[in-house]
């Protein structure tokens, strides 16, 4: 049976457990390696040798990092203790995001799983949460959550996207979920023509974009709606789903819209965002 290798990065709050008792409803119907990662946020200058030695240029007390280091490692260690000695821990020091997606992406994980806590308003706008910036970053795909979602059962998975030019993207973890949970695909475009001559061009192209992705269980759906992000909240309160899965060409931030960060920040839903190919 195919398995899936997962990273789950942790400050120990609760949004990290949150996203570990996702993990553990996948794990109900596919085999998953469980591993927890903690970021320890130090400058470039200070660095961590392979039998974790401390060493700094000056800008940081070195005996102030070895105490976060063994506090950090207490805590990864109680992870352990509480949910057993399956899951794997490991302690990186540097930017988080970076090191979190260069971790994702060297050691070959198929997805990374993280609560988060959203963001609106200014701090969207100026920084944005981790969780949005490491799903424009990270090749890996990202499934985000703000809320305990033990109790999900996944039967139907939303896969948003421009249709207007079908072509195979990388669906693997697609393909692992709807084997493993049996589920059915929901293709939806937003869009403001909803003529019937547009609505059935976008049809042919999903079933285009269906056979070359390989997806055989599948609805077409076309929503007239002002943008995207309101056309999937809306659809999403006339149909309940229960994952969204959309892709993200990676170019958010200040001067370039993600719909993809949008909804991390703004749904409650969980949802899988992956990097379209160019």
């Amino acid at each position: 049976m195919e398995s899936l290798k997962v990273l789950i990065p942790t400050d120990f709050s609760v949004q990290a457990e949150y996203a570990y008792l996702m993990v553990k409803k996948l794990e109900e119907k596919i085999p998953v390696e469980i591993h927890f990662i903690h970021v320890l946020g130090v400058p470039d200058t200070v660095t961590m040798d392979k039998n974790g030695n401390i060493q700094t240029c000056g800008e940081i007390s070195v005996d102030y990092v070895v105490s976060q280091k063994l506090i950090a490692e207490r805590n990864l260690n109680n992870l352990k203790a509480v949910y057993g000695n399956d899951i794997q821990v490991h302690l990186e020091l540097g930017k988080l995001t970076d090191k979190i997606v260069a971790y994702a992406q060297h050691q070959m994980f198929d997805l990374i799983v993280m609560g988060t806590k959203g963001a609106w308003g200014l701090k969207e706008k100026l920084s944005g949460s981790e969780t949005q910036m490491i799903a424009r970053q990270s090749t890996v795909p990202l499934l985000s959550l703000m809320c305990d979602r033990s109790d999900l059962i996944i039967e139907n998975i939303l896969l948003v996207h421009d249709f207007s030019q079908p072509k195979k993207e990388n669906m693997s973890l697609l393909h692992k979920l709807i084997k493993a949970f049996n589920a059915k695909v929901h293709l939806l475009m937003i869009t403001k023509d909803t003529t019937d001559s547009n609505s059935k061009t976008i049809y042919a192209n999903m079933e285009e974009f269906a056979t070359l992705n390989g997806i055989l269980n599948f609805d077409k759906h076309v929503l007239g709606d002002s943008d995207v992000e309101n056309g999937v909240i809306h659809y999403n309160q006339m149909h309940e789903m229960d994952i969204i899965y959309i892709g993200t060409h990676g170019k958010g931030g200040l001067f370039h819209s993600s719909i993809a960060e949008k909804l991390i920040n703004h749904i409650f839903k969980p949802i899988i965002s992956f990097h379209l190919k160019s």
